[in-house]
């Protein structure tokens, strides 16, 4: 098999990956990168991000960090690393300063400072924005910063599906160029993976169709832990019927969330707050008024409440806005201006991912993680909107700087595993399935969305879970059987669609799992069967490991340095 090599290898060309390898250029202007993207570079799902990029910016009028950092520990319900928290509310704002000096056309206030918009959860204004395109903007600064770098390669369109580690030390990956039909062993000193989260093992979802968790799966495969992997974010305000993400800056701007019998419920739930609650708040109290026959009835069986903007104006959505009218008007053929918006809880975050320390270092040397593939406990067991772009950018510069430093100490590459190794590696990949099976991965997708939906969504039991691990293990078991009818290696779909749907089944059972043994209720995880939090017995991450019997949970404890966990009230 043919070998290219590089010395930093970055998998995955979102916000974390983009950051990533600017940071790693501008630290070491001799190291030789890859940046690694399943997609073309500016189709990764970061654009989809809308909102807002948490930071204090504005301290003299009364925010701190210690405030965002107390905000994000709450929101987490105590679950993340409070040294984590800290760390993060101190870097941010010098991110959103540096996106500033790269280009990025912040949205503005009069005064022509970088505005800053409510978000759920903060108790402050903190969401600095670009319209609802935040996402979009913030990679085209990046990307427009990484064409300055010339010791910077690309491979777009290139799907990584294994990774190559011998003796605890990262070696290379096994790369499939979907448009030339090439397999080749990508060999490197140091690997970041960003490639983003998994939530489309769920069906109604705000994700890309791209975003299967490949990074998380692969790691997986290859003996790396994956940390708090049950709790699933669901944003309150996906798109019925469609799912697309209907941005908490609409919520952020003044939108209000009525019942079918014209109430503004989130009184109910979350008086001092109300629109501007943590997701996991909001999401319970829509499920439990659709549940209460206080939904509006939809014929696809997504039953919705109404986001209504009405009140704010033409102006006002047209300038903060646009998006979401578009999407409104394109996809479901309203005028938000006009007409609510109906909306439910969407599948739209995994908190967990691969297991990292406080600087995004993997348990492998040469090996970091960074963003939404990535757990470094920031986001405990809810994060709040707008940290997960700045933890990106966060994160991103880290790991950059640390694989930076990392290979300019290594002056040699490591030698790759033995033939054999490399070859089985190809060969899960073209050899994984067979023209002759008798099922397809379409329908086992398909069933595997429908289960998570219903048996593992806003609200859980030991019954529903229990019968979602039966169902996920049993099309686990027939997945072997997959018939994949396309024999070419070019921009196979066929075959990549089932590599994928792999990666989903074995990330869904770690969820499933996580979930059952979790007996307590926390944050994003709302067990119906515990309804309460258990500190005394809970208050710790799960790590999951691979076996052949599938995922072995261990646990270790939450850092706290500030906070004590007191009972969270909003």
């Amino acid at each position: 098999m043919i070998t290219q090599q590089h010395d930093v290898i970055v998998l995955g060309a979102g916000l974390a990956g983009l950051r990533a390898a600017v940071e790693i250029a501008r630290k070491n202007s001799e190291a030789d990168i890859a940046v690694v993207s399943k997609v073309q570079l500016m189709r990764a799902h970061s654009v989809c991000a809308e909102g807002g990029t948490a930071a204090v910016m504005q301290p003299e009028n009364g925010d701190s960090i210690e405030l965002h950092a107390w905000d994000t520990v709450r929101g987490a319900d105590f679950l993340c690393d409070q040294d984590v928290a800290m760390r993060f509310v101190t870097e941010i704002p010098g991110e959103i300063n540096l996106l500033e000096h790269w280009g990025i056309p912040w949205s503005r206030r009069p005064d022509g400072r970088i505005n800053q918009r409510p978000f759920g959860g903060h108790s402050f204004d903190r969401a600095t924005f670009a319209a609802d395109k935040t996402g979009f903007f913030e990679m085209q600064t990046l990307y427009d910063t990484l064409q300055k770098h010339a010791n910077v390669v690309r491979y777009d369109e290139c799907y990584v599906h294994a990774i190559l580690i011998k003796d605890n030390v990262f070696r290379g990956v096994i790369v499939w160029n979907l448009t030339s039909g090439e397999c080749f062993v990508l060999r490197g000193k140091a690997l970041i993976i960003a490639t983003g989260g998994a939530c489309r093992m769920y069906g109604f979802t705000t994700y890309s169709l791209t975003a299967t968790g490949d990074g998380m799966a692969m790691a997986y495969r290859a003996g790396l832990p994956l940390k708090d992997l049950e709790f699933i974010q669901f944003h309150p305000t996906g798109l019925v019927p469609s799912g697309i993400l209907i941005t908490e800056a609409a919520r952020g701007e003044g939108g209000y969330l009525f019942n079918s019998q014209g109430e503004r419920f989130m009184e109910k739930y979350a008086a001092s707050k109300m629109e501007l609650a943590p997701r996991d708040i909001i999401s319970r109290a829509e499920m439990t008024e659709i549940e209460n026959g206080r939904g509006y009835i939809e014929e696809s069986g997504l039953d919705y409440v109404h986001l209504d903007l009405r009140h704010l104006g033409a102006d006002k959505i047209n300038e903060r806005l646009p998006l979401i009218r578009e999407v409104a008007m394109r996809f479901d053929f309203i005028d938000p201006i006009f007409t609510p918006i109906p909306v439910r809880p969407a599948a739209h975050y995994t908190m967990g991912g691969i297991h990292t320390d406080i600087d995004g270092a993997t348990p492998v040397t040469g090996i970091w993680a960074a963003g939404e593939a990535a757990c470094v406990s920031l986001h405990g067991a809810n994060r709040l909107g707008s940290n997960s772009t700045a933890e990106c950018l966060v994160w991103g510069k880290i790991t950059g700087q640390k694989a930076a430093q990392y290979v300019k100490a290594q002056k040699a590459y490591a030698d790759l595993p033995s033939e054999s190794v490399i070859n089985d590696a190809e060969a899960s990949i073209f050899k994984r399935f067979t023209s002759f099976g008798a099922e397809s991965s379409y329908v086992l997708k398909n069933e595997l969305l429908k289960t998570m939906d219903t048996k593992a969504g806003v609200f859980r039991t030991a019954t529903e879970l229990e019968a979602a691990l039966k169902t996920i293990r049993d099309i686990k078991q027939r997945l072997p059987l997959v018939k994949v009818m396309d024999h070419g290696h070019i921009y196979n779909t066929d075959l990549l669609n089932a590599l994928e749907t792999d990666n989903l089944i074995e990330l869904s059972e770690v969820v499933v799992s996580g979930a059952l043994a979790r007996q307590e209720s926390r944050g994003a995880h709302a067990r119906r069967d515990f309804k309460t939090r258990d500190d005394a017995n809970w208050l710790k991450h799960t790590l999951a490991y691979r076996t052949a019997d599938g995922p072995r949970l261990e646990y270790m404890p939450v850092t706290i340095t500030m906070w004590n966990p007191v009972e969270r009230k909003y």
